[in-house]
């Protein structure tokens, strides 16, 4: 009966699913060192759709829609991305441990974008190279890992590989910067933090990280194939190769982007999915739309506290990692152990 329940979720989930984002990025809105109250933020949201004045000071104004609205929206999208990546992944190689990094991507977007910042680029620039290099990562891994005779344990293999590749090329890239200048700016990135989000950046990277997430939605019924042995997968007359190919692609196309935008952010794509099966079991008809409902709510909330919490803004890989790992051994030995 339960299983029936979560097959297609119940019309409550539903609608917590789809509010529970948006009320979130709405609070987050008016909470910093400069508070905006939420009738102000409400005003000024009415005025904007209706071509209206708001009565709001210019400082309110610029607070909401300059600095606070571009970082909101690429943590909705960083968090959803993320964890629909992670949940791809962990399915499609049936490993629980499975993160989006899986095939290298993000450390070779972190290659791209240390080279950006050592060759001085603007943040456009160093996003472009960094989306190239993620892209040449998972190319790279693919073709040292596919093959006839390959299963998917040889792409990961492959990709551990070649992302212990890139990772020394970004220690090559943090020894030769200059340490008064480049250094502190390469390794701050590094740590991934919302703090450069800017609306050019956003049109770079926004529609990878969107259409992603849509195709991986779109296909989330067939995602329940994914686990299953090659037997198993040829019986239900789907194209395996086809689908895990997709699935590849938009996950890493996804990572790729946030890493692009952001830096690296850990745990997201390995917690989220995880908490997500807890609540809705192991069908991807309720896991993907959870995880991607509710790690576009977790990047929310860190990056308000990462943003809010001290005088200087902390990198919200720091929070992740403090945040994930506690609960993550909490959901383990609450499930008795790892279940795809």
């Amino acid at each position: 009966m339960k299983e029936k329940r979560i097959r297609t979720l119940h019309i409550g989930w539903k609608i917590i699913l789809i509010v529970l984002p948006v009320l979130t990025a709405f609070i987050a809105l008016g909470i910093g060192r400069y508070y905006v109250s939420p009738m102000e933020v409400f005003q000024s949201i009415t005025a904007k759709v209706s071509g209206s004045v708001s009565g709001l000071s210019d400082m309110a104004e610029m607070t909401i829609w300059n600095v606070r609205m571009p970082r909101i929206l690429l943590a909705l999208l960083a968090g959803a991305g993320l964890s629909a990546a992670g949940c791809a992944f962990q399915s499609l190689f049936a490993n629980p441990l499975a993160t989006p990094d899986t095939l290298g991507v993000a450390s070779g977007a972190s290659f791209g974008a240390a080279l950006g910042l050592l060759l001085g680029l603007d943040m456009i620039g160093v996003q472009a190279v960094s989306l190239f290099m993620g892209g040449l990562a998972v190319t790279l891994t693919w073709l040292a890992g596919a093959g006839k005779n390959k299963g998917l344990s040889s792409i990961v293999l492959s990709g551990i590989m070649i992302g212990s590749l890139f990772n020394a090329l970004v220690s090559l890239i943090k020894y030769i910067a200059d340490e008064e200048s480049q250094l502190p700016a390469i390794t701050y990135w590094l740590m991934g933090g919302l703090n450069s989000a800017g609306y050019k950046t956003l049109m770079l990277g926004a529609p990878i990280i969107l259409i992603g997430i849509i195709i991986l939605f779109l296909l989330r019924w067939r995602m329940n194939l994914l686990p299953l042995s090659e037997d198993e997968a040829k019986s239900s007359g789907v194209n395996m190769g086809v689908l895990r190919g997709i699935t590849i692609l938009c996950a890493t196309a996804i990572t790729a982007s946030c890493v692009s935008m952001c830096g690296q952010v850990g745990w997201v794509g390995l917690l989220i999915p995880h908490m997500c099966r807890m609540l809705f079991g192991s069908n991807h008809m309720a896991l993907v739309p959870s995880s991607i409902s509710f790690g576009a709510v977790f990047m929310v909330v860190v990056d308000t506290v990462a943003r809010s919490a001290t005088a200087e803004e902390i990198p919200v890989s720091i929070l992740t990692a403090i945040i994930g790992a506690p609960f993550f051994i909490i959901l383990m030995r609450r499930s008795g152990g790892w279940q795809l």
